[in-house]
């Protein structure tokens, strides 16, 4: 964890985790091949519409923290991550976020035919 992060108490402040959630979301999809350029390139976002965090212990200044991904869930139209921040084998805090899909104008649209492929494996 980077100072700038924490509070007074040495603690990272509960609206970063999502940001974490973010860049870990970002990373498994272009480890699996579909980074985030190519959904725009392809004329589509994936908006958050729902986020939920449950901070069991906190992470501190200068603990390296582990945010596992998993793609939990998929329909026509959105899809649900499911994240574990972890330090070394402790976890430290759960969360979920649920995206929707839409051009990049903002109009609702199905998901990518790989993705609803790789939630239903």
């Amino acid at each position: 964890m980077r100072f700038v992060e924490t509070d007074a108490m040495g603690i990272v402040h509960h609206s970063n985790y999502l940001a974490y959630f973010e860049e870990a979301r970002v990373a498994f999809l272009a480890d699996i091949g579909h980074p985030f350029t190519e959904w725009r390139a392809d004329g589509l976002e994936s908006p958050v519409l729902e986020s939920f965090v449950q901070y069991r212990q906190p992470c501190r200044f200068d603990e390296v923290i582990t945010v596992h991904v998993t793609l939990a869930a998929a329909t026509r139209a959105t899809f649900q991550m499911s994240y574990l921040v972890t330090v070394g084998d402790e976890v430290r805090t759960t969360g979920v976020t649920v995206h929707g899909c839409t051009t990049l104008e903002g109009r609702p649209t199905r998901l990518p035919a790989w993705l609803v492929v790789l939630a239903s494996s």
